[in-house]
């Protein structure tokens, strides 16, 4: 599998850019298949921890986490009435707080969930984060 979502087109579901497609796709058979140790991933939600009024997000290939513009887009966070609301978040020390002022008791965060997401989490090697939700409803 490799993460696509900064490549497509609002309109299209195809790609037009195959040839980015195709290199993420070569990253993934070199590490995974041919054993060559390569970044073949944007970074991949682990686990999470509610932290007061924040919720701490934890990921596997987070090296150099970041984001590609000013500030990190694409989150929210929920408290226990299941409604979300855009969040603010930053980097910190490997790993993503996330917080909003609307939610005093968070217990969820999703990222990029929803069509054409306006998101830019990206680690050091430049590819994106997976889509995730820290909930099950």
């Amino acid at each position: 599998m490799a993460v696509t979502l900064d490549l497509g087109d609002a309109k299209d579901i195809h790609p037009k850019n195959k040839q980015d497609v195709g290199k993420r796709l070569a990253l993934v058979a070199l590490d995974q298949v041919y054993k060559i140790p390569t970044d073949y991933f944007g970074p991949l939600y682990k686990t999470f921890k509610i932290a007061g009024n924040r919720v701490e997000i934890f990921f596997d290939h987070s090296k150099g986490i970041t984001s590609q513009r000013t500030g990190l887009a694409g989150f929210q966070i929920a408290g226990s009435d299941k409604i979300f609301h855009w969040a603010k978040a930053q980097v910190t020390n490997g790993k993503v707080i996330v917080w909003s002022d609307q939610v005093a008791k968070p217990v969820s965060v999703r990222y990029a969930w929803g069509d054409n997401p306006a998101a830019n989490l990206t680690n050091r090697s430049g590819l994106p984060a997976s889509p995730f939700r820290t909930d099950q409803w």
